[in-house]
């Protein structure tokens, strides 16, 4: 102790060390693991980003997805387990970001930094002939090729990247000026948020193209709607476009929209000579473009590339209205210039709408599972778009009473997006003086009153209890995509509801031998058919049943995800609209809709009759074989044995990977009738083809569910 200090010792600073106790020692070393934890976090985020998008590409971008939807979901779950547990570490590209967690106010306008103009066109095909002689003519000589690429019938969309992340996307509007929906389209899984290869992309890249709505999700999207009594979309154009100018962004998530490039805006450098090779660029970037694009010499190359996809434009997942047709240098475009609302360089050749003449023969009125009533047209039967159609939609009673249609009546019929037959005028009336078809005051299966939906369009039978609901209800439920009751098919069912032996699911379970012997055309064996497949469906898979249950807004694929989500139906049964909305894919509508369903009490109440009956519904798909081990198989057209689902749950039970399209990669194609481009692909691609009763044979087996 130095005495001048009064008791205190001082140390130079220079010689001063600073020692640790030992639980300094222990802090430092927490501190380290969890500087190290957040390292390996931030690291396998990065990880699971990186992974996602390539997924993305392999999937929207070459058509060649490497796993399944299950697997590409476990990664995403991981990912947005992640990145909650470390808000820090949330990045606006990454995928989990794509949907916002509220609506937004509404769609600012945005002014094109070029104009995105329309497209002349034309049905003849002397008049791309002429189109041709123009382009010669101006060209003065120059040789010149054309790409030609289908029209895809959806919504233009102006995309905008910034050093490789997307900053804005804009419709169309009037070319000049449209409307900010970038919260609606970063929803698209198909739209990369982050570039692939961005560090090679130029600073600016504007990308023009086609929002649209795949056939399949169109046809989901109208019975969804159907049954929450809203007005269907006409066709899968209307869908896309009204899919993008909703206000929340949740719902637009789960329209299921896609997405094809076209064309270039402004662009901070060029990206190729040609618009051929810039549209082979963007797909390096991770842009889908469709990859029926063709590089043709000579006009005569344009005309057979448009008789073709005229004859097979019905085979493709999604609708298309034409072909595009453009002179592919980009020098020779700037030469030939514009008129004053169209390149002089491009020209769209349109495929006529397929119509046919027919008579209305009657109009029924067909009552849903939901009550609704839906006036349908009985036509003589006419040949449209390869197939005989004999029913046609008349929508509601709002549009048969725009239309005017009568029984005896001349009327032009198409198929709306090629999809679904349905009247769109009436050519001449036969007999003059037929009267409109006035609309129904009761049910004409009850004879319950009817009730106009609250601000819709739908008449409604008010009697839960109506004998065409449980018809349909019973109908949905036992049907080949749901609980699969073989041999309980819609005259059995009439009985049974007729004879007041069914009046729930839950009835079905409590069936006896004798009252079934005793209905018509039914013998003790059939009967007894009838009761063993009963009996079957009890061990269902858990989605099968939730399927089954016709929730509005609840189809094959919801139910697959909640059945995922939740494991059991009692789990679901619990569920609050705020848990059901964290799922991804199910917004606030389906949501809403889910929780309803599962408060009601006749629901719940049928639901635990099912569940005391003995229906007790598996979670795991069980692995019955290794037959189709290792093997990726696309399966195409209508087969005789199974559904969609049912097929591709049979291909995952004997060990195979079921894929939606045909690539190298591809092990077979089962090919059913009417099979489609799938099969036209893998012949090209030199892939093994096989029918239905091949395929049962390599899994040694019938049909399971």
């Amino acid at each position: 102790m130095c005495p001048k200090c009064e008791g205190f010792f001082f140390l130079p600073i220079g010689t001063l060390r600073l020692g640790k106790s030992e639980g300094n020692r222990e802090t430092d070393k927490e501190m380290k693991k969890q500087e190290t934890s957040t390292t390996d976090v931030k690291k396998r985020i990065e990880q699971l980003r990186e992974e996602i998008r390539r997924h993305d590409y392999l999937y929207y971008v070459l058509n060649a997805p490497e796993i399944s939807d299950r697997e590409y979901d476990q990664l995403f779950a991981e990912l947005k387990r992640l990145e909650e547990e470390h808000p820090e570490l949330i990045d606006s590209t990454s995928p989990t970001q794509r949907v916002p967690e509220r609506p937004i106010e509404g769609f600012t306008p945005v002014r094109h930094s070029m104009p995105m103009l329309s497209i002349d066109n034309t049905y003849s095909e002397e008049e791309l002939r002429e189109f041709d002689r123009r382009v010669a003519k101006a060209l003065e000589g120059a040789e010149y090729s054309y790409t030609a690429e289908l029209k895809i019938d959806g919504l233009a969309i102006s995309l905008r990247y910034e050093k490789g992340i997307l900053q804005q996307a804009a419709t169309r509007g009037d070319g000049w000026t449209g409307d900010d929906v970038t919260a609606n389209v970063r929803t698209i899984r198909a739209i990369p948020l982050l570039l692939k290869n961005a560090d090679k992309a130029p600073e600016i890249l504007e990308v023009r193209g086609e929002v649209y709505m795949p056939k399949k999700a169109f046809e989901e999207l109208n019975e969804q709607r159907m049954e929450a009594g809203e007005p269907t979309f006409a066709n899968p154009r209307n869908a896309a476009a009204g899919s993008l100018k909703l206000l929340d962004p949740r719902i637009t998530a789960t329209r299921k929209l896609a997405f094809f490039a076209y064309a270039l805006g402004q662009v901070s450098r060029p990206l190729a000579p040609t618009h051929f090779e810039s549209m082979k660029k963007l797909l390096e970037f991770g842009i889908p473009v469709n990859e029926y694009i063709r590089l043709c010499r000579t006009i005569n190359e344009v005309i057979e590339y448009c008789r073709t996809w005229a004859g097979k434009k019905e085979h493709l997942p999604y609708p298309i209205d034409g072909i595009v047709v453009k002179v592919n240098r980009y020098d020779q475009q700037e030469m030939l210039g514009y008129t004053g609302r169209a390149p002089r360089w491009c020209i769209a050749f349109k495929f006529a709408p397929e119509q046919a003449e027919t008579i209305v023969e009657s109009i029924d009125v067909q009552v849903g599972k939901s009550g609704i009533l839906t006036p349908v047209a009985n036509l003589k039967p006419v040949q449209l778009a390869g197939t005989t159609v004999k029913r046609a939609s008349l929508h509601n009673f709002d549009w048969l009473a725009k239309l005017d249609v009568r029984c005896g009546d001349t009327v032009l019929v198409e198929k709306a997006g090629e999809i679904i037959p349905q009247v769109v005028a009436v050519k001449k009336r036969n007999p003059a003086e037929s009267k409109p078809f006035v609309p129904p005051a009761r049910c004409p299966a009850c004879g319950h009153p009817v009730k106009k939906d609250e601000n819709g369009v739908y008449l409604r039978c008010t009697n839960s209890q109506c004998p065409a609901q449980i018809r349909e209800r019973l109908e949905h439920f036992a049907g080949k995509g749901q609980m699969d009751i073989e041999h309980l098919g819609p005259a059995l069912i009439d009985q049974l509801v007729s004879r007041g032996l069914v009046k729930t699911y839950a009835d079905l379970y409590r069936l006896r031998l004798d009252q079934l012997a005793s209905l018509e055309r039914m013998s003790t064996k059939s009967a007894s058919n009838v009761l063993e497949s009963i009996e079957k469906s009890k061990r269902r898979p858990l989605w099968r049943l939730i399927a089954a249950l016709g929730i509005r807004n609840v189809g094959a694929q919801t139910a697959q995800i909640l059945a995922d989500a939740f494991g059991s139906l009692e789990a679901l049964m619990e569920a609050t609209p705020e848990q059901l909305q964290n799922i991804e894919q199910i917004g606030p509508v389906v949501a809403q809709s889910i929780y309803e369903y599962f408060h009601n009490p006749e629901n719940v109440r049928v639901l635990r009759e099912l569940l005391a009956a003995g229906v007790c519904p598996t979670t795991e798909q069980v692995k019955q074989s290794d037959a189709l081990a290792g093997k990726t198989i696309v399966v195409t057209g209508t087969l005789k044995h199974f559904t969609r689902q049912q097929v591709e749950q049979a291909i995952k039970a004997h060990g195979g990977k079921p894929s939606s399209t045909v690539s190298r990669k591809t092990s077979f194609v089962v090919a059913g009738q009417d099979a489609g481009s799938k099969l036209e692909k893998a012949r090209q691609l030199g892939v093994e083809v096989i029918d239905e009763e091949e395929f049962l044979r390599r899994i040694s087996q019938q049909p399971q569910p």
